[in-house]
């Protein structure tokens, strides 16, 4: 028999003491689950199963979402025992954080296809035309990948992913960084990192707002380029009045 005892803070079980009641124990957290995949294939028909489980994981995340998504769907879905993807794959988060990957590995490769340090010896609008250039980009990138958007919003919603995301963003913060240092050797690495690193989630955020709302495109992209130009201003005098300099108004406005 349990003897309890009403107090006006609360209620306390026989052996409780105010003070358990008053600073209970920290509810015990569960371990982070593994991201790891278990093995990479060796085979020819190992690598076919294994790439066969990630097609089918980005369109079973694409129909369902990421609370629905199971391994247990996946399998069902690719006509393949539990054993089978557990081979390879621990849970549906190391599913996640493979697609993850890959997806950023595509954004991130977009980049230096369009920056480069050569651009900043150029017209300012050159500058805006390429960084929105890499948003649209980016945005198309993700939208012909199967479930993009969903990895997406995976990387950033599920606590357990948020670090492939982060991750994938301090790699490209750091060549940026380095890439700005050669372009404005004059500026303050500092203040470049940090306008790196902004630079790299603003664009992130940019483009999962596209997926979110039916805004234009191209404005949208040439307003984010032209932030980042004001930015690059104070970060450099006179950047923005260099010789070479034409007046473009973004996409969908009347130019006055």
């Amino acid at each position: 028999m349990t003897i309890v005892f009403v107090y006006s803070s609360g209620v306390l079980s026989l052996g409780q003491s105010r003070t358990d009641l008053l600073n209970p124990m920290p509810a015990t957290r569960k371990p982070a689950p593994s991201l790891a995949t278990k093995k990479q294939p060796a085979q020819a028909r190992a690598t076919e199963t294994y790439e066969r489980i990630l097609e089918v994981t980005a369109h079973t995340l694409a129909d369902v979402g990421i609370e629905r998504l199971s391994t247990n769907l996946v399998c069902e879905r690719a006509g393949l025992s539990p054993p089978a993807l557990y081979r390879y794959f621990p849970n549906k988060y190391a599913l996640l954080s493979e697609l993850g990957q890959r997806l950023m590995q595509q954004q991130n490769e977009l980049v230096g296809r369009w920056i480069s340090v050569e651009l900043f010896a150029g017209s300012p609008q050159a500058l805006e035309d390429a960084v929105a250039g890499l948003v649209l980009d980016t945005y198309r990138v993700t939208a012909q990948t199967v479930g993009g958007v969903w990895i997406m919003r995976a990387l950033r919603a599920v606590p357990a992913l948020q670090q492939v995301r982060l991750a994938s963003h301090a790699e490209v913060t750091a060549a940026q960084t380095e890439l700005l240092a050669q372009a404005l050797p004059q500026a303050n690495k500092a203040e470049l990192r940090l306008a790196s690193r902004i630079v790299v989630e603003l664009i992130y955020a940019t483009v999962e707002m596209l997926f979110d709302e039916a805004l234009d495109e191209q404005a949208v992209a040439r307003t984010v380029a032209g932030m980042l130009l004001s930015h690059l201003e104070r970060i450099r005098p006179g950047l923005a009045k260099r010789p070479g300099a034409r007046s473009k108004a973004p996409a969908g406005r009347v130019k006055a």
